[in-house]
Order: C-alpha cells, then sequence, then structure tokens
C-alpha cells in the first residue's frame, strides 16, 4: 500500500476516535438520560400492584391515567422546549425541566390517594428533555461519530428498562410505593446535577446560509419517515412488554421477582452483537441499509414470536433478536435526525421525534392491553410485526444522507 494510501486509513481512524471532548460529552448525557429513563422505568413493573396500597388505588382507569399521563405531557412539551432548547441553550432547558421532574416526583412520594399521584405524573410530564438531550449530543459531537455517541444514548435505554426490573421490587419491597417515588425524585437530582455542572458546553452549528421555517420541519419527508419510526419501535416495545411477562412466567415459571434473570442477560447479549453493528454502520457509511436492514430483522423476530413463545430457549432467542434491533435502532434514528433535520431547527425537529416515542409509548401501551385481553397474546405479536413491515416500506424511500 503507497505511502498516501496509509494515510487515508489512519486519518479516516483517527476521524472514526472520539475527542476528549466528546468522549466526556457522550459518556455524561448518557448517564444523564440513563438517570432520567431509570427513573422512569421503575414505577412500570410493580405499580398496578403497589397501587393497591393507597386509596384508589384499586381503580384500573386511574391507574392507567397515572401511568400514562406522564406520556401525553411527554408528547405535548416535547416541540416546545425543543424549540426553546434551540432559542435558549440545551443546559438551561434540561435543567429546568429536571425541576419539574423532581417536584412531580415528591408529589408522588407525598401522595395520600391515587389522584394525587396523577397530578404528580402529569407534572413530572412537564419536564420533558428528551430532545435538548438528543440535541446536546448532536450538537456535541462530529457527524462521522455520532451514531456512537447516540449509541451510548440508545444503550442507556435498554440497559435501565433491564435494571428496573431488578432494582424496582427490591425498592418497593423495603420501602413501599412511597419510597420508590423518592428514589425516582433522586435519580431526578442526579440528572440535574450533571445537567449543570458535568456535561461540558457545546457550540452551536454555524447557521445556515438558506433560512427555513418551523413548518419545514414537519413537511420533511425524511423526518416525517423517521417520527414514524421512533413511534412504531415504542408502539411495539410497550405492546411486547405487556405479553413477554406472563409468557416467560407460564414457559418458565419467574415470578415477577425472578424476571430479571432472563431480561438481563438478553440486554448484555444484545449489547455485545450491537457494538460491531454500529461500528460497521459508521465505518461503512451505510446508514440507509443500517436502518433498513434492522427494521426488517424486528419484523422477522416478531413473526417468529408467537411459535417461539412455546419454548423457553427459543423465546429467549428471539428476544435477544429483539433487542439487537431495538438497540441499533435506537441510536441510528436520532442520529439520522440531526443529521437530516435543519441546523437552525435542531432541537425542534428532536421535539417531534422526541413526542412521536412518547406517543409510541402511551398507544403501544393501551392498545397491547386491549389486544391481549379481547385477542390474546399471539395477536400482539402480529399486531407488532405488521407494524414493523409498515415501517420498513416506508424506511425504503428515505434518501440516501450526503455525508453517509
Amino acid at each position: 500500500m503507497s505511502n498516501s494510501g496509509v494515510g487515508a486509513v489512519n486519518e479516516t481512524r483517527v476521524k472514526l476516535k472520539l475527542t476528549p471532548v466528546e468522549r466526556k460529552a457522550s459518556f455524561s448525557l448518557a448517564l444523564l438520560f440513563a438517570s432520567r429513563m431509570l427513573g422512569l422505568f421503575l414505577l412500570t413493573p410493580v405499580f398496578a400492584v403497589a397501587a393497591l396500597s393507597i386509596p384508589g388505588g384499586n381503580d384500573a382507569t386511574k391507574v392507567g391515567l397515572a401511568l400514562g399521563a406522564y406520556g401525553l405531557t411527554q408528547a405535548i412539551m416535547q416541540i416546545p422546549l425543543g424549540m426553546a432548547s434551540d432559542r435558549f441553550g440545551r443546559r438551561s432547558v434540561v435543567v429546568a425541566g429536571m425541576v419539574l421532574f423532581i417536584a412531580g416526583g415528591v408529589i408522588c412520594a407525598m401522595a395520600s390517594d391515587i389522584n394525587w399521584i396523577i397530578a404528580g405524573r402529569i407534572l413530572q410530564g412537564l419536564g420533558a428533555v428528551s430532545a435538548a438531550i438528543t440535541a446536546w449530543v448532536a450538537d456535541a459531537t462530529r457527524p462521522e461519530v455520532r451514531t456512537r455517541a447516540m449509541a451510548m444514548v440508545g444503550a442507556s435505554i435498554g440497559l435501565s428498562f433491564a435494571v428496573s426490573l431488578v432494582l424496582s421490587p427490591v425498592v418497593v419491597g423495603q420501602f413501599g410505593l412511597s419510597g420508590l417515588f423518592w428514589v425516582i425524585s433522586l435519580l431526578g437530582f442526579v440528572c440535574l446535577l450533571v445537567a449543570a455542572f458535568v456535561v461540558p458546553s457545546a457550540p452551536r452549528a454555524a447557521p445556515p446560509l438558506v433560512r427555513v421555517k418551523p413548518v419545514d420541519v414537519l413537511r420533511h419527508a425524511d423526518l416525517l419517515r423517521l417520527n414514524l419510526g421512533v413511534f412504531c419501535l415504542h408502539f411495539i416495545l410497550m405492546a411486547l412488554f405487556i405479553v413477554v411477562p406472563t409468557v416467560l412466567a407460564g414457559l418458565g415459571g419467574y415470578g415477577s421477582a425472578q424476571l430479571w434473570q432472563v431480561y438481563l442477560p438478553v440486554i448484555l447479549l444484545s449489547f455485545v452483537f450491537m457494538v460491531p453493528a454500529v461500528f460497521y454502520t459508521e465505518t461503512r457509511k451505510a446508514h440507509k441499509a443500517a436502518l433498513q436492514w434492522s427494521v426488517l430483522g424486528l419484523a422477522v423476530t416478531l413473526l417468529l414470536m408467537p411459535w417461539a413463545s412455546e419454548q423457553l430457549l427459543f423465546m429467549v432467542a428471539a428476544l435477544v433478536g429483539f433487542f439487537i434491533a431495538f438497540n441499533v435502532l435506537e441510536a441510528l434514528q436520532p442520529s439520522l435526525v440531526s443529521r437530516v433535520a435543519p441546523p437552525d431547527f435542531k432541537g425542534l425537529a428532536l421535539g417531534f421525534y422526541n413526542m412521536s416515542q412518547a406517543l409510541g409509548v402511551f398507544i403501544g401501551a393501551s392498545l397491547g392491553g386491549l389486544v391481549i385481553t379481547y385477542a390474546g397474546a399471539s395477536y400482539v405479536f402480529l399486531v407488532c410485526a405488521v407494524l414493523a413491515l409498515i415501517w420498513y416500506g416506508v424506511a425504503r424511500g428515505m434518501q440516501p444522507l450526503k455525508d453517509a
């Protein structure tokens, strides 16, 4: 190989390494996101049972409202706070959002009945900072390493979900539902400290030569495709995990206190496969192909789940396949949004994106419960598979990236 060829290879390797500032920003923002997501996920595995200990907690409608209210207010506030982060800066918006999250958690911790928990969850949801955090990651990293940085944030979601399944029953068992909300509030305070003092400042992108309007973000075809994608991804996640605990309990006799024995190895093993997939995507600039293949893999895995759900080993293998695709998509899609969005409205674009994510969480959980009640678990898998196939068809129309 010629010296010029060797130099080009070395230059590519240097470009694909995170700088010290990028590394610090990526790790601290992943920690911030992980702590916040853990604070959200801790409630999900145990609330329906733990709520029976408080007045009104036996009303299934109000219990569902308490869980879902957070997602609805998150969806409403993602766009305003995404725009605010474009105008006032990421740090100030994230800190303000975490103050609301903590205040809502304290109200829930001190609640005397289910109605006060609903009020606290509404207030928590008003602190919708996902768009600002993901925009902050995009600001702090170069395009050629951004997917890797987003992978750290995306991986934090899966890891937080796994940790919540282990930690939540323990906390409720020791300190009750009120103690769980105090832990959630403490995690919010950790997020506030990280946002205020740990994450390094990142330069804003230079103003574009051609100005765009906010409505152009809403009309952007590829951004709409990515918004549909994150809606589908989180709809599928929430609907699936209404079914999966029951399936695992039936196949392996796992109670709520033992489910972590399946989830944690599945999540960790999926990370092992996710890392080379993300690295390959970056080095080969294969973002569009990686998106399409991951969605197709997700659809195939879901189509196989009704059959896999008849044997424990096959079900575990299917879950590993699901989380490989889920984690790659969780890392890839916000990176694509940050690349496609106009620089002046990156926070707004990520606001629409995270609003779609929150709606997917709320609607997926609600419809998943209805489907399993009136049709059965297998139909939940099939509904999710059909949705993934629709997503695959839409993703095929995405335009190639100029820098990828």
